[in-house]
């Protein structure tokens, strides 16, 4: 293993002309002149643990027309919102399903391993070939959800979190898969 001793530094090393981590982000902190708030500090969490996602205007207007008081589930606004999500970086499916959790929980859970299997009594699977199908398959499982909430008596709203602490509490000795 070679070290700092064992190398000759080039200017261009000095220079920092290779460093390319998180750009947008790493520049907005580097900037920074002001009082720490909880928000700064959560994004200086999210820069070290690389999930700083930058979305664009189109994918945050379509993010926006998703309201509170909506009910049912728009099958259309949801592919086109997943696939410009998904199609952002550092955001895949199970961040994206938690970004539209937040926006309207009454349509939207998050997607989970533990709620995925505690439904479908199999591991859920980690990869998927294209965007189109991972959002045929949050679709699907959101269907799903909604059938199985209805016939157990669970609220759609906290689905994802009851169902979650159900699976550990029944299924503690099978490890999650990462």
């Amino acid at each position: 293993m070679k070290t700092i001793f064992d190398i000759e530094i080039t200017n261009d090393d000095l220079q920092n002309v290779n460093y390319k981590y998180q750009l947008e982000l790493t520049s907005k902190l580097d900037d920074l002149d002001t009082d720490f708030n909880q928000d700064i500090i959560n994004e200086i969490v999210l820069w070290k643990v690389n999930r700083y996602s930058l979305l664009d205007d189109k994918t945050l207007s379509l993010l926006n027309k998703i309201t509170k008081e909506n009910l049912i589930l728009d099958v259309e606004h949801t592919i086109t919102i997943l696939s410009q999500l998904l199609k952002t970086k550092g955001i895949q499916l199970a961040m994206a399903s938690t970004i539209l959790r937040f926006k309207n929980s009454n349509i939207y859970q998050i997607i989970d391993q533990r709620v995925y299997r505690f439904i479908y009594g199999v591991e859920m699977p980690k990869y998927f070939s294209s965007v189109e199908k991972q959002i045929d398959f949050y679709i699907d499982y959101l269907q799903k959800l909604k059938q199985v909430c209805i016939e157990k008596g669970i609220d759609f709203n906290l689905s994802d979190r009851i169902i979650y602490e159900l699976d550990k509490l029944h299924n503690k000795e099978i490890k999650i898969k990462y």
